[in-house]
């Protein structure tokens, strides 16, 4: 028997080796600092006031412990606490029903129906233009830029315009902010699918023409496989970007529903906590939604045969 095989590994001699070596640990590290960079910060900030109080309490020589303790815990903080949002989402989702106003379920419910309607129409959108740009080159030069520079419209300019006219016409309710929506979601998707479309080599193109192949027949045994990894990544961004413009098109309506909403409310009554707790409630959405396309993602593909 050799001397390797008696001694250790360090994987053995380290328990947290293998925790660190692959993607949870340094999650874990970053979430950690996260936190405690936002408990500082919170310390910082609401000391001024938690100081003034204190003034005028006619309180002197408050311990430094107590002083932490108070500034973690004010109803209205400048910056609340972790702990004080992970409360407030608790009590307004697992102690509210969900049919209750004040429960964050049912105003995520609205932005995600807005979210859902918006990023389909802005995917299919996507796709068509993406396939038009593809195989004309009119649409190409004269279709592509203005695409580029639709962008540059901040959304906040644009949002009060969609919803004017769109009531003006007689169209409220979900769609003028599913619109809005679209608006920021159609764009990723194009670009991914131009990019994905136009992917194929030039050995693999030239080898369809050989086979006589039509337009038809490379677009769907050629370029669209080739164009699917980059249609989901472009569908992630696509998804993201449509709940920012559901949230954003909540705003200038002035609605009673919705993670928007809780964010004007928030915003009138200097209820800061309200306003994180909305907040982390639509990163929560974020992520479930994009978590849940890259698991489509990772089905499409694997039946497609490109990842095992």
């Amino acid at each position: 028997m050799t001397d390797t095989a008696l001694t250790p590994s360090r994987s053995s001699l380290n328990p947290f080796s293998g925790l660190f070596s692959g993607t949870v640990g340094p999650v874990i590290v970053v979430v950690a600092a996260i936190l405690a960079i936002w408990y500082i910060a919170a310390v910082a900030l609401n000391t001024p006031f938690q100081e003034e109080l204190y003034k005028r309490a006619d309180l002197t020589d408050v311990p430094i412990s107590q002083l932490v303790t108070d500034t973690l815990a004010q109803e209205r903080p400048v910056l609340p606490a972790p702990h004080q949002v992970i409360v407030e989402i608790w009590n307004t989702t697992v102690e509210k029903k969900i049919t209750s106003k004040r429960s964050l379920v049912y105003h995520s419910g609205i932005t995600l129906s807005s979210t859902l309607l918006g990023f389909l129409i802005g995917t299919t959108l996507g796709i068509l233009l993406a396939v038009g740009i593809v195989h004309s080159q009119v649409l190409d030069k004269s279709l592509m830029p203005w695409v580029i520079s639709s962008q540059t419209i901040p959304i906040l300019a644009i949002a009060p315009m969609i919803i004017v006219v769109l009531n003006a016409v007689g169209i409220s309710g979900l769609l003028p902010k599913a619109m809005i929506s679209t608006y920021l979601s159609f764009f990723p998707v194009t670009v991914g699918m131009v990019k994905g479309l136009r992917s194929p080599e030039i050995m693999h193109m030239d080898l369809m023409h050989t086979y006589s192949a039509s337009r038809l027949q490379t677009f769907w045994k050629l370029r669209l496989p080739y164009a699917v990894p980059y249609l989901f990544t472009s569908m992630k961004i696509g998804m993201a970007a449509s709940l920012v413009g559901a949230i954003v098109g909540e705003l200038p309506t002035g609605a009673v529903a919705g993670l928007g909403a809780r964010l004007l409310a928030g915003s009138y009554y200097g209820q800061t906590v309200q306003i994180w707790s909305a907040l982390i409630m639509a990163a929560i959405l974020a992520g479930t939604l994009v978590a849940l396309i890259g698991l489509l993602e990772t089905l499409t593909l694997k039946r497609m045969g490109m990842v095992r």
